[in-house]
């Protein structure tokens, strides 16, 4: 047998070689690539519907909530003083969310099931002490702003400055008050119950949801924060970005 065929040989070889392993890895990627897709992780995706939400992500999604609301009453505070032209209904529609979402769900998530676990774990105690003490002040604080969010006293210069104030007020304390929340309470709410009472509080967390605001309630919050704050001219995230 000469080079030449030899030769011809070896290539065929190599050739049916690199076929062969270019077909098992093709495979093998593919079958990676569905485990993904079935995963709910390819390209982004999140998920099925039935996946879980921990204790710590869902409430700091609806600290999001919160902190557009923010957005919006810091915005009110601008138009209040410039004697711009504000709706007295974004101010009570801003603080009904407060109400429902914020105080009356999540916050009582928060005084139901994790506050009475750190004080029994004698874990975090001055810290959900002052928690506690906040949440009841920003109730009487929405409760003040709700009944002076009027067009009479947006036109009155004393009563829009108080109204002015209160909206300071609420934005002072709860801007370092959920801050604590996301960067120390919740993350050691791990380190002081098991795995499976952590998973269970998370469903049961959901299906508080549920029940109070339908199988979309966090999604319909977001929306009706997204539509004041359209109202106001502060949806599009871009204006945000510092100009050169």
């Amino acid at each position: 047998m000469d080079r030449r065929e030899g030769g011809r040989r070896d290539n065929g070889r190599s050739r049916h070689r690199e076929a062969t392993w270019s077909r098992r890895h093709w495979l093998a990627g593919a079958g990676a690539l569905a485990g993904l897709t079935v995963s709910g992780r390819a390209f982004g995706q999140s998920g099925s519907d039935d996946e879980e939400v921990s204790p710590a992500e869902d409430l700091m999604r609806e600290h999001g909530v919160l902190k557009r609301v923010l957005m919006v009453y810091r915005e009110a505070i601008r138009c209040i003083d410039a004697r711009r032209d504000l709706s007295p209904e974004v101010l009570r529609d801003s603080a009904g969310i407060i109400r429902t979402f914020i105080e009356d769900y999540h916050e009582k998530l928060e005084e139901d099931h994790l506050f009475p676990r750190f004080e029994k774990a004698r874990r975090l105690t001055e810290l959900t002490t002052i928690l506690r003490a906040q949440h009841q002040a920003g109730r009487r604080v929405t409760d003040r702003i709700t009944r002076l969010s009027s067009l009479e006293t947006l036109k009155a210069p004393q009563a829009a400055r108080q109204l002015r104030d209160l909206l300071q007020v609420f934005i002072d304390m709860y801007e370092p008050h959920e801050a604590r929340e996301d960067t120390v309470l919740f993350p050691a709410f791990r380190t002081i119950v098991s795995k499976e009472e952590y998973g269970a509080l998370g469903e049961a967390f959901e299906k508080r949801e549920h029940q109070l605001f339908g199988a979309d309630g966090f999604e319909t919050m977001v929306e009706r924060v997204g539509a004041i704050e359209k109202r106001l001219g502060i949806y599009d995230l871009a204006r945000f970005t510092p100009k050169d």
